[in-house]
């Protein structure tokens, strides 16, 4: 059984290697997004708490500079400039005044190449069902990773890079750095994984997520009447994303509970474009404890709670991903042509 699991793991690990180096550099890479954007971009850095009033006048501005815009992204406490959402690309502008602060095509940025790399493959959808597929056969990989190394325990050094014995080294590399970053490598596997493939992990853990009305009105939004409307139904909370309705479709608030993890909140309100009135509410707070827990997963995987610390250790674990396929493809390769 153990011969199987070692096949198993050495075949199926030359296989994923391909996808997840660079699924786990990307990510690594992705950690500290935010202090680099608040040292790159003009004003970033100054924190703010958006009102009402303040957010209706961005949504005005930004669909006057952003005619194609389709959503919002508020500043916050984090991040000081709006971020305005486009198909083919998207934009800052500067809180209070509405200036346009940077403006970009699709992938125009690196920090934008590298979340569509590491979160969509750069295929879309397509690419980010293959993304939670791979992180949920890493996670077979860690387990099986473990169940061979049961045996060799003894073998164990506190090392994270190869010596100089050969293909014997960049085995004994592979197996203690696997052991090394396997507790917090499977947490965020399990929990990208879980944020790739939504659908699957609501039918696993038996939560369904709030639908929204099938139909609304046409309209213009009065976004200041609805952004009201959304924080006296959810006082204390944060405006933090707001989408345009398309056609015979409501328009969508998000906003951010104090005791929510999420950093944009998961709390939805649809808001019917012909009356800016509230058509339905979901509570993320209120909702079924599964749901709740799943609500978890993402502000994990991005280590958006955890300070410093986790940031340091989610940074670890994406760049020991990417060493143990390197190591476990070069031991391969030093087995197939020795002496190269």
């Amino acid at each position: 059984m153990l011969g199987v699991l070692r096949k198993l793991h050495a075949w199926t690990g030359l296989a994923l290697c391909l996808l997840l180096i660079p699924l786990a550099l990307s990510g690594a890479s992705l950690v500290f997004k935010p202090q680099w954007l608040r040292a790159t971009v003009p004003h970033a850095g100054e924190a703010t708490h958006v009102t009402p009033a303040e957010a209706a006048l961005t949504m005005a501005a930004a669909q006057a500079a952003f005619p194609d815009m389709t959503s919002v992204i508020f500043a916050g406490p984090a991040i000081g400039v709006h971020e305005v959402l486009r198909k083919d690309g998207g934009g800052y502008l500067a809180a209070g005044s509405g200036d346009v602060v940077q403006r970009w095509t699709k992938n125009g940025r690196v920090v934008d190449w590298l979340f569509d790399l590491h979160h969509h493959l750069l295929s879309g959808e397509t690419g980010t069902k293959v993304g939670g597929a791979v992180g949920l056969l890493t996670a077979a990989m860690i387990l099986t990773g473990l169940a061979v190394w049961v045996p060799a325990w003894r073998s164990f050094a506190w090392r994270v890079k190869p010596g100089k014995k050969g293909r014997a080294g960049w085995l004994a590399a592979h197996r203690d750095l696997g052991l090394i970053s396997a507790p917090v490598a499977l947490v965020i596997v399990i929990t990208g994984s879980a944020v790739a493939l939504d659908d699957v992990a609501a039918a696993v853990m038996g939560f369904e997520r709030a639908k929204p009305p099938a139909t609304a009105g046409v309209g213009e939004v009065d976004w200041l009447r609805a952004f009201a409307a959304a924080q006296a139904r959810f006082p204390g909370s944060e405006i933090r994303i707001a989408a345009l309705p398309r056609r015979g479709k409501p328009a969508v608030i998000r906003v951010r509970q104090p005791d929510e993890w999420h950093a944009n909140g998961r709390t939805t309100l649809w808001v019917d474009p012909a009356t800016s009135q509230i058509m339905a509410v979901d509570d993320a707070l209120a909702q079924a404890p599964a749901a709740q827990f799943y609500n978890a997963f993402w502000p994990v995987h991005a280590s958006k709670v955890g300070g410093l610390a986790w940031k340091v250790v989610t940074l670890f674990a994406g760049l020991a991903l990417a060493a143990l396929s390197l190591y476990g493809a070069e031991s391969y390769r030093r087995k197939l042509f020795p002496g190269r």
